[in-house]
């Protein structure tokens, strides 16, 4: 929007400049000290940003000085590094104050003098190092007396629980909105990952030899990169089964075969002899070049070459360095992390389907929920035993799974269609004895214990039947330390570094 700029008098710009505490007086703790005009706190939410803000009651002809906290939402951390200017808009008009800087971390201190009383929107532009920002206060009053501002502005509605800003950016702290999201119905179990079909290959000896291990670290679990050479088959010294004189061998047979191919060929397309002929030299030379590739590919100076097929891990190893092997054996086992099935099972009172099934989440290495990317049903059970009552269910992920083949998982498992409810982020519950309750910033310093009643979970979100509101934050991380800030019973002072 563009809007006239009225310049502030010399005065106010050079007391913006000169010592902070002359319009914002502290005592020696540095708590805040009444100038007589009623204080006033916004907490605004972006998608970015929180902006908790104090200042005085805006009056006509005084100087307002704003403590202006911004808290970068990801990872809840203070502004450290950026610029913030304010400014007072009525229509196309309005007075705007920058600073380049905060005067701690995440403070900013800026002030205003209106010079007419009315309503106006009060605008804090953030400009920071990785991102900018736009907050806007709408209907902010602009009073003609001091009077006037005490008999109109309220005092604070704070929570029961303060937790400075100092406080929770010096801890591990989150919040997250209340919204609307879709719930299923969740069934918990637990399955064991299992190799998919085609994601490992057996590779086994083309010749009989000596195995000898190229790399010294060739061990089950190594990574492997498509095409890398593994282990080599020799031959030599072997008086009989030697690859190498089977080579020798083939490589004669096939010369003279493509001989005998070129020379009949010329007389067949001169006519001189029959087709049925021709023919048959033809089929001896196809063999005879085909039994030479097979023996002479992946052939080095080592022997017969065993070469990673994909990228991958060593899934097993069936033979050691230096063993006889025979032309057949299994010798090693290549798998991936990109595709696995997970088998995972349900009672038979689910009825599940391969249609039912909607979701499906597991813990991970590091206990957190992950939801199956990339995840199909590849069958369900269609009978029951007494001796094996539940019915099994085979899930295949074409994603990477770092967890280990044969280990066990916990499941959660999504029936049906979705329901439309409030949600909060699973991190944010308390319990206590089966009761659940959660911790509301009900503004930027004040928080409120409020229990609810969940219905619901799917292991990162949980559906609120009662007690929340959508647009309502909650603390996710850090709840824990909040909570014991309420049973201390003690209020911490109130001493912004400004």
């Amino acid at each position: 929007m563009k809007y006239l700029i009225v310049l502030l008098i010399p005065l106010f710009l050079i007391s913006c400049g000169n010592n902070e505490e002359e319009d914002h007086a502290h005592d020696a703790e540095g708590n805040h000290l009444s100038t007589g005009v009623p204080a006033i706190s916004k907490t605004i939410w972006t998608e970015q940003t929180e902006l908790f803000v104090e200042f005085p009651a805006l009056v006509e002809g005084k100087t307002s000085k704003f403590a202006a906290h911004f808290t970068v939402l990801d990872q809840h951390q203070p502004v450290r590094e950026g610029s913030v200017t304010v400014s007072l808009i009525k229509g196309e008009s309005g007075i705007r104050h920058s600073v380049e800087s905060p005067s701690s971390p995440g403070i900013f201190s800026p002030a205003l003098q209106p010079k007419e009383p009315g309503t106006y929107d009060l605008v804090f532009d953030l400009k920071t190092p990785e991102y900018s920002d736009r907050i806007v206060i709408k209907d902010v009053e602009v009073y003609p007396s001091v009077g006037e501002a005490s008999e109109n502005v309220s005092g604070a509605e704070d929570g029961d629980i303060s937790f400075l800003k100092e406080q929770a950016w010096k801890i591990n702290f989150q919040t997250a909105p209340v919204s609307r999201g879709e719930v299923y119905e969740i069934v918990n179990t637990s399955g064991v990952w299992q190799a998919a079909p085609g994601t490992y290959k057996t590779l086994a000896a083309g010749s009989n030899g000596m195995v000898n291990f190229v790399s010294e670290n060739l061990t089950e679990g190594s990574e492997v990169k498509r095409g890398e050479l593994l282990m080599n088959l020799s031959s030599e010294g072997l008086s009989s089964n030697n690859i190498q004189a089977e080579i020798a061998q083939a490589k004669a047979r096939y010369d003279q075969a493509k001989a005998e191919y070129d020379r009949k060929k010329e007389l067949y397309e001169d006519r001189i002899v029959p087709k049925a002929e021709f023919e048959k030299v033809e089929s001896n030379f196809r063999v005879a070049e085909a039994n030479y590739q097979a023996l002479a590919s992946n052939y080095g100076a080592g022997g017969k070459q065993i070469r990673a097929p994909f990228d991958g891990f060593i899934k097993s190893i069936n033979t050691s360095n230096g063993d006889y092997v025979e032309q057949g054996a299994n010798l090693i086992s290549i798998g991936t992390h990109k595709s696995r099935l997970l088998k995972t099972q349900l009672s038979a009172s689910y009825n599940p389907s391969k249609d039912s099934i909607t979701k499906v989440w597991f813990r991970n290495e590091t206990k957190d929920w992950n939801e199956l990317e990339g995840a199909s049903v590849v069958s369900v059970g269609k009978e029951v035993e007494d001796s094996k009552p539940m019915i099994p269910i085979y899930i295949r992920v074409d994603d990477v799974v770092k967890m280990p083949e044969g280990s066990f998982t916990e499941v959660q498992i999504a029936l049906g269609t979705a329901e439309e409810g409030i949600t909060v982020p699973e991190a944010a519950l308390l319990e206590d004895y089966g009761n659940y309750s959660v911790i509301v910033q009900t503004s930027g310093e004040s928080f409120e214990r409020r229990p609810v009643r969940i219905g619901k979970r799917n292991g990162k979100s949980a559906q609120v039947l009662a007690g929340l509101q959508v647009g309502e934050v909650v603390v996710t991380t850090g709840n824990y330390q909040v909570k014991m800030a309420s049973m201390s019973g003690e209020t911490p002072g109130h001493g912004h570094e400004h």
